[in-house]
Formats: C-alpha cells, structure tokens, sequence
C-alpha cells in the first residue's frame, strides 16, 4: 500500500517522536530540554557511555553523532523492531487514531484472500496440536523426548502430529467447511493430475508451525516418523501466504531479544532452531531449507547488523557455508555483515546444546569468525601459489569475489585488506622457496637487513613510544576502514620507531600509490621489514616462526595486537575502536609536540629572542591542551573499556523466558 505524504505527516503531527524513541532509551536529564523539544541520550544503535543521539521533535528526526544513525518515527520502528514500512505505519496510526485510505479493490481482494489462508492453515495448526496429545501422536511424542525438548518449548513452538491416513486433516477441514480448492492453494493437500482423489501432503510426520513476522502461521515443516521415510524433512510448497526464499524461522520471535542483546544467531534449520532457543539464546532463527536469497539477508539484518550464523563442523557444514558467503558477499553493505561459526568434531546445534550445554555452544560462540576470515580461509588454504601464474590465478579469484560487492566502501576495504594478506602469503612463500622458512636460513636470512642496527634495535626495542606506535601498525591493518579515513594523518606521523616509520610509510604505497598495481607484481618490491609487523597483525604463527629468532621470544617482544589490547576481545563497537586509533594517534603527535618544544627550548639557550619566546609559549599552550585532551579521552576509553570486560564476552544473549 501507498501512503500520501499527508497522511504520514499527520501522524508525525500527532506523535512526537520523543514518545516513540523514548520507549527504547533514557533520556540524559543534563542535555535534554523538553519544553525546546531537544532530547538527548545514548545511542541504541552502539554502545557509548556520552549520549550523542539526538532527538528533535519539531523537525520529527533523529540523529546519533556517533555513528551516524538517523531517520524519522517510521525508520526507528523499523530498525529496532524489525518491522516493514507499511506495518509500521499502521501501528502508529493505530496508535495515533489516524484513519488509513482504503486499499484498492485488486489489492484488498488479495489480502482477504492470504487473510482467509491464514485462517485454514490455523485450523491445520490446531488440528496437528490436538492430534499430537493423542495415542495416535505416542511416537512423535517419544522422538521430542529423544530430542529432550520440553513441554513449554513444545507449547511455544505449537508442536504437532500429522496422522498416517490418506485424509485425516481434509476430512477434518471439510467438516468444518474448508473448501477442498482452498486446502489444496493452502498447500495442506495434494491433487493428483491423474484425477485421483486428493489427499493430506503432511502423513506420519511431526509437524512444526512456520509463521510470518506478524505470528501467523503460514507454512508447516514436518519430520517423517519413519525410519525410512522420505524426504526427511518436508516444507509446504509455496503459496499466496508462503514463499519459501522470504521467510525466515522463529523471526517474529527473535525480533525482541535480538534487539535487546544487538546479536543474533542463525542455524540451518528449525529443529536446531529450537534447541538453540530452548538452551536460552532467543535471538534465533533459520533458513528454511534453502540457500540464503537477498530477501533474507535483509530480514536477518533487521534483527541483528552482524549475525553469527552456525554451521556443522563437517564437510557438509563448510560446504554449506560457503554457499552462504557466496550469497552474502555481493550484498554485503557498510555496517552489515556476517560472523561463522563451526561446532567442533562435526557436531550440530543440537548434538552441542545435549553434550555441553548452554556454556558449550556459548563457548563455541565466541569463537565466530568474520565473514572475510572464512573467504580468505577458503580461497587461499587449497591454493598453489609456487609460479608467478598460480599467484596470479589466486589474486584474480579474490578479484572476482569481491567485485561482486555492491557497497563500493564495503569493496573498498575488502579489497585492501585482502592484497595485505596476499603480500604477506606471497612474501612468506617466497622465503620459504628460497630456504629462509623456519630457521633454515642461508646467506641472508630471515630478520638479517641491509642496515647495521636495525636487528639490534627489533631485538631490544626501546623507547617510551614503541608500544603505542606498533599498537598502532597493528590497528591499521585489523581495520583497514579506519586507516583509509585517516590515511593522510597516519601518513604524516612522526615516529619514534624507524621500524614502525618504514612499515608506515610502505603501508600507505599499497593503499595509495600501488591501489592498481596487482599484488604479485610487487610483493617481493617492498621493503622486508614491512611484513615483520605484517604477519604478526595478521595472526599468522606459521608466518612469526619463519624469523630468525626463535617464535617464543618473538612472541615476548612483539606481542599481538589482541594481546597489546585486551579490550579487542569483546568485539567492542566501531566508534569505541575508533576513538581508540584516534587517541594513539593524539599521543603520538603529542609525544612530538614535546619533542619540538624541547628542542625549540635548547635552541633558545643559545639564541633567543621575542620570536623564540612567542614560538615557546605558542607550543606551551598547544601541548597543554593537547595532554589535557589525551588524559581525558583516556579516561573514557579506559571506563567504556571496563563496561565491555564486565559482560564477560562479546556476544550477550537475553535468556528465554
């Protein structure tokens, strides 16, 4: 349905939008003045301590300034609730008392006709229900013991049995006045094309309702009861109610909680749906069989920006897996993604939750991997990269992939990340072909440099800067994101560290000057020293062992990045890793700002004057307020840092119930 303008102006009119938003925050008692229709408090779109998000009820919009978030009554409710447009429309006007225009006669006639499905397929419902409690539903009563599902979650899910006769559920329809044509557009009943009479499409199954995002069930999913049963699963068709590609399991459930814990989880199917859920992660849902279509992707974001999807751990599960990221890639947009996770020794969500527990699949949670982590993982760990052609062939498939993502930011950064990690892959096979892997050096090894010092200076790396210049580096490469926005500024750092300079410096020519350049033509150009912070950014331990120095005192001096900074653990939001890069890189050019004045200072013992003493002064204040800017964005980072650490890990789930 079209709405006129008119009509949504009313009820912005008639709704201040403080009243809607408000609902989902608290506003700051300091900032926020309500007669002025000015409201203010922390985002509920990322997490922050300073509120940034701004409502303005007489413009009726809203913005956050810290990560840009911003829209109108109707773009709060369908972010934060997962609704389409027009349903959140008619809730508000609901609420409002706004009378909606009437659909056109062709798309009212429609809507009674899905309205009257709904009605047949609830009946269907509840007769699959009463047959479940019955002798005739003991054997599907005994499997969901197996399964060690619960009654409530048996309740919830409207768990029922579909008889073994011919005509159970069409007789029952019939007799309450269900035409068969209508049973049959429901997809509750099969006509033969050889004239046959029709009969019930769901027999000796256990029977699962599928609803829409409004609760309605739509479709059902049923399990054969017989050992040798086919298919094992079995999906209603599609139907003026049903299309199969557009739904997603359990989301008119997981909606609430997906918005409370701003994480989701989506498994392969709906009886590992299930088990998830009862083990007390309510943000889930499923596919329903099928390979992830755009549409889904959608809905699945409404729920969550970066959902963990979960996979058997066999082969099986990687091979579905990678038809997903194929799906996903193209559509991958800024701010949205996906996380993988593989349950160990080739173990389904329900095999996990029955072994472990919830801690078990928790723990096997926190373990999800980024979307482009699981296409590196693939496309590189089966290449054969040992002639220049092979190099090539593998750079062009990355290529190809990611040029299929339509979100040229979002291409962007996959594709600057990716030729890192093609430099470092082809820079290390490249020393291992000439003998220099693991100690097996000859002539000039690995971490032997051209420049007397240099080893000497890795080895005993000294400095009051050096841990935040290399926290730094290593920043720059885990979000090349943020390196790209600041490139010109980290460009023109002063660093203490020569190691950490030439690494800066060869780090900006791959984003800058080598953008078209392809990797393997230039890999081996750029200076060695550049992949020692490389390959440790990139976690990479087959790559720290290859240097001279034994791996664990690499290790010791050169720690990670995660180690450098533990907070990184609990995958905070990206403004808090932001204000994080920008911080280290206000106390570098503080740490330079000081360095001037002493030595504008020591030239002044020998010459000065009126220009020396402004020069000094002029430096004074800017160093001082700089450091006071530096100790204050300290503080903040260090207390959201700790609110992050007390949740204990990175993905927070709402407990069912």
């Amino acid at each position: 349905m079209r709405f006129p303008p008119s009509l949504l102006d009313e009820i912005r009119v008639r709704l201040p939008l403080s009243d809607v938003v408000g609902r989902r925050v608290s506003w700051d008692r300091r900032k926020t003045q309500p007669a002025r229709g000015d409201f203010w408090a922390c985002c509920p779109f990322h997490q922050e301590k300073t509120p940034s998000f701004h409502v303005d009820d007489r413009r009726g919009r809203y913005k956050c300034f810290g990560c840009g978030a911003s829209g109108d009554h109707f773009r709060f409710l369908t972010d934060t609730e997962g609704l389409s447009f027009p349903e959140a429309v008619e809730r508000l006007a609901e609420q409002t008392g706004v009378a909606l225009p009437k659909p056109d006669p062709q798309a009212e006639k429609r809507e009674q006709r899905r309205a009257s499905l709904a009605e047949i397929c609830e009946m269907a419902a509840r007769f699959f229900q009463a047959e479940f409690a019955t002798s005739g539903g003991a054997a599907a009563r005994d499997y969901c013991a197996r399964r060690g599902l619960k009654g409530d979650t048996l309740k919830e899910f409207r768990f029922g049995f579909a008889p073994n006769g011919r005509d159970a559920l069409k007789r029952h329809l019939v007799s309450r006045g269900v035409d068969e044509a209508d049973m049959i557009e429901a997809g509750l009943v099969i006509k033969p094309d050889d004239g046959r009479a029709s009969y019930d499409r769901f027999r000796n199954r256990l029977i699962i309702p599928i609803q829409d995002d409004r609760g309605r069930v739509v479709a059902f999913g049923g399990r054969t009861l017989d050992p040798d049963g086919q298919p094992k699963y079995l999906n209603s068709p599609e139907t003026p109610l049903f299309h199969k590609g557009a739904l997603v399991f359990n989301a008119h459930r997981a909606r609430e909680p997906a918005f409370k814990s701003g994480q989701a989880i989506v498994a392969e199917g709906y009886m590992d749906a299930i088990a998830i859920w009862q083990a007390g992660f309510p943000a889930v849902v499923a596919t329903l069989g099928t390979a992830f279509t755009e549409e889904q992707i959608a809905r699945i974001w409404k729920l969550s920006a970066e959902p963990i999807i979960c996979f058997d751990g066999d082969v099986a599960g990687v091979s579905a897996a990678h038809r997903a990221l194929d799906r996903i890639a193209p559509v991958l947009r800024s701010g949205y993604s996906f996380n993988f996770v593989f349950l160990p020794d080739g173990k389904d969500p329900d095999d996990l939750i029955r072994a472990g527990g919830a801690p078990a699949f928790r723990e096997a949670l926190s373990g999800a991997k980024p979307l482009i982590d699981v296409l590196w993982e693939r496309e590189a760990s089966v290449a054969q990269i040992d002639t220049p052609e092979r190099k090539a062939a593998l750079e062009k498939r990355f290529e190809d992939i990611v040029r299929q993502i339509k979100d040229e930011r979002v291409r962007r950064r996959y594709q600057l990340d990716i030729r890192l990690r093609l430099s470092n892959l082809f820079f290390e096979q490249s020393r291992a072909a000439r003998g220099f892997a693991r100690g097996q050096g000859r002539g000039r090894g690995a971490g032997q440099f051209t420049e007397p010092g240099l080893k000497d200076r890795l080895e005993r790396p000294d400095g009051p800067m050096f841990g935040t210049e290399r926290t730094l580096c290593g920043l720059c490469l885990k979000y090349p994101g943020l390196f790209e926005r600041h490139v010109e500024r980290v460009s023109q750092l002063p660093l203490h560290d020569e190691l950490h300079g030439r690494f800066r410096d060869e780090l900006c020519r791959v984003a800058t000057e080598l953008d078209s350049a392809q990797v393997s033509d230039f890999f081996d150009k750029l200076d060695e020293r550049f992949y020692r912070i490389l390959s440790e950014a990139l976690d990479m331990p087959e790559a720290v062992e290859t240097r001279s120095a034994p791996a664990e005192a690499v290790r010791a001096r050169f720690q990670d990045l995660i180690q450098r900074l533990p907070v990184l653990r609990y995958d905070p939001p990206e403004d808090f890793v932001e204000h994080l890069f920008l911080h280290f890189l206000d106390v570098l050019e503080t740490s330079a700002l000081e360095r001037e004045l002493e030595q504008e200072m020591a030239s002044a013992d020998e010459d000065f004057d009126d220009a020396a003493w402004d020069r000094i002064k002029a430096l004074t204040q800017d160093l001082s307020r700089r450091r006071e800017e530096c100790a204050r964005d300290e503080q903040e980072l260090a207390e959201r840092g700790r609110k992050l650490r007390e949740t204990g890990q990175s993905v927070v789930f709402a407990k069912a119930g």
